[in-house]
């Protein structure tokens, strides 16, 4: 089969249940391998060609609407949450709609870095949508933790996302062995290296990991959200989700992990968390300057 960058491609072997792009191939013992990153998952794999099946536009197509449909209906999901959540917190600003003009609210800032350019469009494109104010960085996952000092200084944000890809190999050891997955360790040390600049978990609100990633050494490291807790796949936008309901609730509530997953893609097979904060502020009035 004549396989090239960018073909989408699907493994036999697995019934073609994830989409891959192929992002290199290699010449491994004198058989082709294809690098493959999931189209939507956030799965890093390899594949000899003989286990791949080029797809079509049709079936690539009718994949892609049924996985739009379950993100409309997350995004769905999470705009009422969002509305319940506007509606209590102008309630008691105002203590108890005393108050009858303006407010205006300051969600909190994040910064994401992601190991994946196009996911990184991907979610920042969602990112707009919710009206959340992000800064996003493209960033090697092995490069992470040397850089993600700078990067919090320089941003300074209220919610850190680290994330990119991952996978977790059988054959280079337990699913307790951190050397078995392709980047924790990364994520782990950047997750460590921003807990040296911001301790508290309240004060920097941490989102660490990708498809299959070593969920408990990233708690203990001091993520307050992590994935994955089964070793399964997350989808692309999945932390968009879980940064969405932190930057829209008060910083005076405490949120339960189930609130936070729910609306989530994967939910708590692929995800997982501690009782964190919100971190959005409301304050009045609101005035608009005019023009004389």
């Amino acid at each position: 089969m004549n396989l090239q960058v960018n073909d989408i491609v699907g493994r036999s072997s697995y019934r073609c249940d994830i989409l891959f792009r192929v992002i290199d191939i290699r010449l491994v013992e004198g058989k082709q391998v294809a690098i493959l990153y999931g189209e939507d998952i956030r799965l890093i794999a390899d594949a000899p060609f003989d286990d791949l099946i080029k797809i079509n536009d049709e079936e690539r197509q009718t994949r892609q609407k049924t996985s739009e449909a379950l993100q409309e209906q997350s995004y769905h999901l999470f705009s009422q949450d969002k509305q319940l959540q506007t509606e209590k917190s102008n309630y008691q600003s105002s203590d108890g709609y005393r108050y009858n003009g303006e407010y205006f609210q300051i969600p909190g800032k994040v910064l994401h870095v992601d190991g994946d350019a196009s996911y990184l469009n991907k979610c920042l494109t969602l990112y707009e949508k919710i009206g959340i104010p992000v800064k996003g960085v493209y960033c090697n996952e092995k490069e992470m933790p040397s850089r993600i000092g700078g990067l919090i200084d320089q941003y300074r944000p209220d919610i850190l996302v680290i994330t990119g890809h991952d996978a977790y190999s059988k054959s280079k050891g337990s699913a307790q062995d951190l050397n078995a997955y392709r980047h924790s360790k990364h994520f782990v040390q950047t997750v460590r290296e921003a807990r040296n600049k911001v301790a508290h978990l309240d004060q920097l609100v941490i989102f660490a990991g990708a498809c299959q990633s070593h969920f408990e050494s990233l708690i203990q490291a001091g993520a307050n959200y992590a994935s994955s807790p089964s070793r399964v796949n997350i989808h692309a936008l999945d932390p968009v989700y879980i940064v969405a309901k932190i930057s829209f609730t008060p910083f005076t509530d405490y949120i339960h992990v189930w609130d936070v997953l729910r609306n989530t893609l994967t939910g708590e097979k692929g995800l997982g968390g501690i009782e964190t904060r919100g971190v959005l502020r409301t304050g009045m009035p609101y005035h608009i300057n005019k023009d004389e």
